[in-house]
């Protein structure tokens, strides 16, 4: 332990704009907070229009910070961190806030950056389906990924899967590379909530296949309402609670073509979306579910998946190397193109007849949080040494 705790900066992850990370960043801190109690003192920067409540719910973990800046309102240093190797509005907020070193999350301060920083990759996606970026949008990834890896960034990934497509896409790169997979474990006060009741709110039958993806085109539910149509014309009532928002800046007009979908095969009994969602109310939704369902095309590390994990929830996911080596081989999967394979595993689980069960945090759980929270003070710890 050092004579006093490190203290990092990450940039504020929107929930609206991306659940997954916010989630990340939360159960972050929570772990430090846990297992390295005194080492590191989070600092979350966000702009003067960051919505309050996230805010407010990073600030509950102990030792985090909140600095807020029209530094981080937008990225209005981007251009001179290009152009001239320093955002100076973000550098003038880390030194004012005494930090130590930067976790540098979808932006990029500057190779002159006074700090040592950590460059986090969650995902190659862009590379992998360039088809669903606009082409500024994947130029935007592209250019910024390789500044980072340019300036000699440690970089940061989730999984093995994401460390195999990172030394394909950058074959010469000799950058420190660090490996720190997520884990999760809800916080008690999130899991107070009556799963009964919050079935009741929202209408939901005893019996449903949980997806509380946000309504990215990548995320495939389009595929989902292609199962469900079999289902249908097969006779079997399923029914698939979504959870999530409707926002993806890359094509705002998918959820509505997903919608008139269901609407056209009538399927809005069976396909339920109830948007954005208060965190207590997923996480009682994700363990009263028959399983989880993921069908995405592409994940870094995924967060659903981690929090049914903790559950011991059930798992029908799609078959990508990353979900494997999530689960060990220990799930349900289905082909990302193949409705009938999902259609088949629905009606296979939907029939075992299971009454409703409401799961606990499994036993081992705190050895994954804890082997997180240790791998990424490695990371830094490593990084601020260098």
């Amino acid at each position: 332990m050092t004579a006093r705790p490190l203290r990092f900066a990450f940039g504020h992850i929107s929930r609206r704009l991306w659940a997954g990370g916010y989630n990340y960043q939360r159960n972050l801190f929570a772990a430090l907070a846990r297992f390295l109690p005194g080492e590191f003192v989070p600092v979350v920067f966000a702009g003067r229009s960051a919505d309050e409540n996230e805010l407010a719910e990073l600030a509950a973990v102990p030792a985090v910070e909140v600095v807020r800046s029209e530094a981080f309102d937008g990225q209005p240093g981007l251009a001179a961190a290009l152009a001239l190797g320093l955002d100076h509005g973000a550098a003038a907020a880390f030194h004012a806030a005494r930090i130590d070193i930067v976790v540098e999350a979808a932006r990029f301060f500057g190779w002159r950056l006074p700090i040592p920083a950590v460059a986090w990759i969650p995902d190659l996606q862009h590379r992998s389906l360039p088809q669903l970026f606009p082409t500024t949008a994947r130029w935007r990834r592209e250019i910024g990924f390789g500044v980072q890896i340019a300036s000699g960034r440690t970089i940061m990934l989730s999984s093995e899967s994401a460390l195999r497509d990172f030394t394909a896409y950058y074959p010469r790169v000799r950058n420190r590379v660090a490996i720190v997979r997520f884990a999760t474990q809800p916080p008690e006060a999130f899991l107070k909530t009556d799963p009964s009741e919050v079935i009741a709110t929202y209408d939901l039958p005893a019996n449903y296949f949980y997806l509380p993806n946000q309504f990215y085109r990548h995320k495939n539910h389009q595929l989902v309402v292609g199962a469900l149509a079999i289902l249908k014309r097969r006779g079997a009532d399923v029914v698939v609670c979504a959870s999530g928002s409707t926002e993806d800046r890359r094509e705002p007009g998918y959820y509505d073509l997903v919608n008139s979908e269901i609407r056209k095969r009538g399927l809005e009994a069976h396909f339920r979306h109830l948007g954005v969602i208060p965190l207590p109310h997923v996480y009682a939704l994700m363990r009263a579910s028959t399983a989880l369902l993921n069908p995405s095309r592409f994940e870094g590390w995924s967060t659903t998946v981690e929090e049914a994990k903790s559950f011991g929830v059930p798992m029908i996911l799609s078959d990508i190397d990353v979900h494997r080596e999530q689960t060990s081989g220990t799930a349900r999967y289905f082909g990302i193109d193949d409705p009938v394979a999902l259609a088949d595993h629905l009606m296979q689980v939907s029939k075992m007849n299971n009454p409703p069960t409401v799961r606990d945090i499994v036993a081992h759980q705190d050895d994954n949080v804890r082997a997180f929270a240790a791998s990424f003070s490695d990371t830094l710890r490593r990084t601020f040494a260098s």
